[in-house]
Parts: C-alpha cells; structure tokens; sequence
C-alpha cells in the first residue's frame, strides 16, 4: 500500500517538473521572439509570419502584403539629443504603427530603425493606402510633443514562390524609392 502512495506522490512531483519546465520554455520563446526595445515582435517571429501568409497565399490565393518602414533621420535625433532619445524615437513610432494597423496584422521590428508590417488579405493598392496612413500617423505625433519624426515605408504584394527574405527585399527596394521620391 505504501508503494501506491510513494508512486502517486511521485507522479505528482513529476506533473508538477514538467508543468514548470513547459513554462519556462513558453517563457524562452516569447523572448527570443520578442524585441529587446520595442514592445514589438523581433525579425525572428515577423518571417515566420509572412511564412504562413505565403503558403495561405499558395493554398487559398488569400492576398498580404508586406511594408518595410525606416525610420528617417534617426542618426540625426541621436547625435541632436542622444541615444536615449533616439531610443525613445524607436519605441514611440512601435507604439504608432501598432495602435494604427488592425488586431490580425503582425508588425515587427526587424532591425535597428527598420520595422515590418504584414497586411494579411490586403491586395496592393491597400497596402500603399495603409502605407500612407502610417506614413501620416507617424508625422503626426511628434516625439515629446516637438521632436519631429517621419518614416519611408516600401510595399509589396506577395507574390507565388515568395520567401520572406524575397518579399523583404522588395520592399525594402521599394521604400528606397519611397525615399528618393521626398528627396
């Protein structure tokens, strides 16, 4: 009778390892999925979902596009007012384009000044309209009220064959003719 109990109490000390060892490794995921800055997802969780958003592409012809958005002058903010500030810049326009892009979109940053939006069922004439909106969203709020800050944003519709880093590219080029356009 006692082994039956011995078992049990070890069963539960078990259960109880491994219920522990699975948070801890949810936990490690969100991190190496997240930002370090930014309350953002990182490059990492952003290519994951323009994965899935080209094989819902593939299988089902659901349209997405993708937007590269780079924040401009940032070099300027930090050497006018510091790094802090120009960290401060970076998590400011996060928290713009996700308070301007619907609950089902993804956006990520995905390097230093850069950030990526996936517009999932958004063809390519609605991507350039969110683009625009975004563009205007971040122009809009200034940082601390006067810090001036704008962005460049590149858009691409995804397309069959694409691959994250293909799409990416894309609109990376795209955002630098964004650019040239300004000026």
């Amino acid at each position: 009778m006692q082994s039956d109990i011995d078992q049990s109490a070890e069963n539960e000390a078990l259960k109880a390892r491994i219920a522990e060892l699975e948070a801890k490794i949810e936990k490690l995921e969100r991190l190496a999925d997240s930002d370090t800055l930014t309350p953002l997802p990182n490059r990492r969780f952003f290519f994951r979902a323009v994965e899935r958003a080209i094989a819902q592409r593939g299988r089902h012809g659901t349209p997405a596009a993708v937007l590269f958005i780079d924040v401009d002058g940032l070099k300027h903010i930090n050497d006018a007012h510091g790094h802090g500030v120009g960290d401060q810049a970076l998590i400011h326009t996060a928290w713009v384009l996700r308070e301007k892009i619907r609950s089902s979109d993804v956006v990520a940053r995905i390097g230093g000044d850069e950030y990526g939006v996936l517009l999932e069922y958004a063809d390519e004439a609605g991507a350039h309209e969110k683009a625009s909106a975004l563009e205007a969203a971040v122009a809009g709020s200034p940082l601390h009220g006067r810090i001036a800050l704008t962005a460049s944003i590149g858009v691409t519709a995804l397309e069959p064959g694409d691959t994250p880093e293909t799409a990416l590219a894309r609109a990376d080029s795209s955002m630098y003719d964004a650019k040239r356009r300004r000026g």
